[in-house]
C-alpha cells in the first residue's frame, strides 16, 4: 500500500509541470499538447501503482484498474504525433532542407492523426480483453521478499509492443524537428524533453521483466521530471528576461515615436530652407559645372528626405503605407546615386548586377529606397582601414514568386551570435550610432510582406538577403552572343 501511494505521488510531478506549462503558455496549442503528454505519464504511474495494491483490493478490481490506467501509455502515440504536428505547423518556418519539410508535411497531417487516435483506441480495447491482458499473477522481486502483481499477456500483446515502437519513432521525429526551431530556449527545452523521454522509455522497458519490479519506471519518472523541471525553469527564466528587455526597448521606441512626431515638423521646416536655397543656387549663372552636379545631388537627396518625411507623417497619423507597382531596378540605382557621397568618402565601389530589364513588385518607393540607402551606408562603414578590396555587390534573382535581393560586401563582417540581434532596436557596434537603422530596414521589409536575414558573414565580408513578393512578371535581359 505504501509503495503504491509513493508511486502515485511520483505520478503527480508530471501533472504539476503540465499545469505550470499551460498557465504560462495559456492558449498555446503546443502547451496543450505538452499537458496531454504529461497527463499520459501520470496515468502510466497510476497504472504501475495499481500493481502494488495486493491485499488492499480484490484481484479482479486491481486487474480492471491496471487495464483502465493503461490509457496513458496507449494514447501517448497520437499525443506524441500531435506534438510533432504542432511543431511543424507553428515553429518550423526556417527548416533548412526543403525536401525534409515537404516529407514531414506529407506524414504529419490531420488525416494520419485521426487514424492514430482510432488505432490507439483499438489497442486500448484489445488490452481491456483477454487478448491483450489475460490476468495478473504474483511475482517476487529478485533478491527480495517483496512481491507484486505482474500481468499475464494475451496472444495480441505484440500489437501493443508495435504500438510503443511507433511512439519511439515519433519522439525521434520530435527531436529532429526541435533542432529547427528559431527560439533557442524553446529548442533546447524540446531537445532535452525528447532525450529524457528516451530515458523514460528505457526505464519503462524494464517493467516487462518480471523479476526487476515495477519501480524502475517510477525512478525514470523522477529523473525525467527533475531534469525537465530544471530545463523548463531555465527556459521560462530566459524568456522572461528577454521579455523584460523587449518591454524596455518598446518603452524607448514609444518615447522615440512621441519625439519623432515633433521632430519631423522641425526637420521639414529646415528642409524647406535647404531646398529653397538649393533652387536659388541652381539659378546662379556663375556656378561651375562641378558645383551644379553637387547641387543636383543636394536636390535629389532633399527630395528623397521630403518624400520620406511625408510618408512617415502619414504613417504616424493613419498607421498605413501607400503601395504601388514599382521597378526595383530603378529604386536600387537611385539609392546607389544618393549614397555616392559616403561610398566615395570611404573609397567603396558599388556594383549592381542588373539581371532583369524590369523587376516589378508592389511597394512603397520612398521607404524601399531608404532601406537600400541604409544598407549601403551600413556596409560602407564596415570596412577596416587596411582592407584593399572595398566593394559592395548588389544582385537580384527570382525564385518562383519571390524576388531575392542580395547585398554582399567585403567588410569586417558580423559575429555569428549577432546575426539576428543586429535588427533589434538600440543595438549598435558604432560609438555614435543609436541602433535604429537596421531595425527601420527590417520593419519596412516586414511591412512589404518580405524578409531580411544575414545569410553569411565572416572577416571577409557579409551577405544580407532581402526577400520580397513578386506581384508581376519581370523581363529578363537576353544575353548577346
Amino acid at each position: 500500500m505504501i509503495i503504491a501511494f509513493l508511486i502515485a505521488i511520483i505520478g503527480i510531478i508530471p501533472m504539476v509541470l503540465a499545469i505550470c506549462v499551460i498557465k504560462i503558455y495559456k492558449g498555446s496549442e503546443f502547451a496543450f499538447a505538452l499537458l496531454l503528454y504529461m497527463l499520459c505519464i501520470s496515468f502510466w504511474q497510476l497504472d504501475v501503482a495499481a500493481l502494488y495494491l495486493k491485499g488492499v483490493f480484490s484481484k479482479d478490481l486491481i486487474t480492471w484498474l491496471f487495464k483502465f490506467f493503461r490509457i496513458g501509455t496507449t494514447f501517448m502515440v497520437p499525443i506524441a504525433f500531435y506534438l510533432a504536428y504542432v511543431l511543424i505547423k507553428k515553429h518550423t518556418t526556417n527548416i533548412k532542407s526543403k525536401k525534409l519539410y515537404q516529407f514531414l508535411l506529407l506524414i504529419f497531417n490531420r488525416g494520419v492523426m485521426y487514424f492514430l487516435v482510432v488505432w490507439s483506441l483499438l489497442i486500448y480495447v484489445i488490452n481491456m480483453t483477454r487478448l491483450g491482458i489475460v490476468e495478473l499473477k504474483v511475482v517476487t522481486i529478485l533478491h527480495s521478499s517483496s512481491s507484486f502483481y505482474f500481468p499475464v499477456y494475451g496472444p495480441l500483446q505484440f500489437l501493443y509492443l508495435f504500438h510503443i515502437a511507433i511512439f519511439i519513432i515519433f519522439v525521434l521525429f520530435s527531436f529532429i524537428i526541435s533542432r529547427q526551431i528559431q527560439n533557442n530556449y524553446l529548442k533546447d527545452f524540446l531537445s532535452t524533453f525528447s532525450l529524457c523521454t528516451f530515458l523514460l522509455l528505457f526505464s519503462g522497458y524494464l517493467n516487462f521483466i518480471p523479476g526487476t519490479g515495477s519501480l524502475f519506471s517510477s525512478l525514470g519518472v523522477i529523473i525525467f521530471s527533475v531534469i525537465i523541471v530544471f530545463s523548463f525553469v531555465r527556459m521560462h527564466t530566459m524568456l522572461t528576461v528577454n521579455y523584460n528587455r523587449l518591454m524596455e526597448r518598446q518603452k524607448k521606441l514609444d518615447n522615440a515615436g512621441n519625439l519623432t512626431a515633433s521632430l519631423v515638423h522641425e526637420v521639414k521646416n529646415t528642409l524647406q530652407i535647404i531646398n529653397g536655397f538649393s533652387k536659388l543656387l541652381s539659378e546662379l549663372p556663375s556656378l561651375p559645372s562641378e558645383g551644379k552636379k553637387m547641387n543636383e545631388m543636394i536636390q535629389t537627396t532633399g527630395h528623397q528626405m521630403d518624400e520620406l518625411l511625408k510618408n512617415y507623417t502619414k504613417f504616424l497619423k493613419y498607421k498605413s503605407i501607400d503601395f504601388k507597382m514599382v521597378d526595383l531596378n530603378e529604386i536600387i540605382e537611385q539609392a546607389i546615386r544618393i549614397s555616392e557621397e559616403f561610398t566615395m568618402r570611404n573609397s567603396i565601389e558599388v556594383f549592381f548586377e542588373r539581371k532583369y530589364k524590369t523587376l516589378k513588385t508592389y511597394a512603397n518607393e520612398t521607404y524601399l529606397k531608404q532601406v537600400f540607402i541604409n544598407l549601403i551606408k551600413n556596409s560602407s562603414e564596415a570596412f577596416p582601414q587596411e582592407r584593399t578590396v572595398r566593394r559592395i555587390n548588389i544582385s537580384t534573382d527570382i525564385q518562383v514568386d519571390q524576388i531575392m535581393i542580395c547585398f554582399m560586401d567585403t567588410g569586417k563582417g558580423i559575429p555569428s551570435e549577432n546575426w539576428k540581434s543586429v535588427f533589434d532596436p538600440f543595438i549598435s557596434s558604432k560609438n555614435e550610432g543609436i541602433g535604429l537603422g537596421l531595425p527601420f530596414v527590417k520593419n519596412i521589409i516586414l511591412e512589404h510582406r518580405g524578409e531580411i536575414e544575414v545569410l553569411d558573414s565572416s572577416s571577409n565580408g557579409t551577405n544580407i538577403q532581402i526577400t520580397l513578393p513578386q506581384y508581376s512578371f519581370s523581363d529578363f535581359f537576353k544575353e548577346e552572343v
